[in-house]
């Protein structure tokens, strides 16, 4: 029961937020497909007790590559589907408390949680860039030699 809520939050929350940002009408359920699929494996592997980082990496590369079979399928830019799709992993919860204990003078705590976020953060960009890579990667090679 746990996933099926995890699922239709994750699903709702990237939708909405293809809504915010203007993505074509047609493309806001694959918004939600796409940030669905990367919040359940993120939540898996979580809760399975593989690392947040590492999890956040698999599941930001994950979102990048349904976004990039979105695109090609509905010739979309990959852009619509990958922003609202990253969008549950993002850790602004998790920011804001780094702010809130900067402010509250716990700068054990607030440095510990930034480093945290930042981690996240990074993570997220490291497995969009990697898929990206991997997906040049495999259109010249399929292309054949360059001349």
């Amino acid at each position: 029961m746990v996933y099926v809520e995890q699922l239709i939050t994750s699903f709702i929350a990237s939708a909405a937020f293809g809504i915010i940002f203007n993505a074509p009408r047609e493309s806001l359920v694959k918004c939600g497909i796409s940030g669905m699929v990367g919040w359940i494996v993120y939540f898996s592997l979580d809760k399975n007790g593989i690392g947040t980082v590492f999890a956040t990496l698999l599941a930001s590369f994950l979102i990048a590559v349904v976004s990039q079979f979105f695109a090609k399928a509905y010739r979309t830019p990959i852009i619509i589907f990958s922003v609202a799709g990253i969008i549950p992993l993002v850790p602004g919860g998790l920011a804001y408390d780094a702010m809130r204990n900067f402010v509250e003078n716990d700068y054990a705590v607030a440095l510990s949680l930034a480093a945290k976020a930042s981690m996240i953060s990074g993570a997220i960009a490291v497995g969009l860039v990697f898929s990206e890579v991997i997906n040049q990667v495999i259109r010249r090679s399929s292309l054949g030699p360059v001349k």
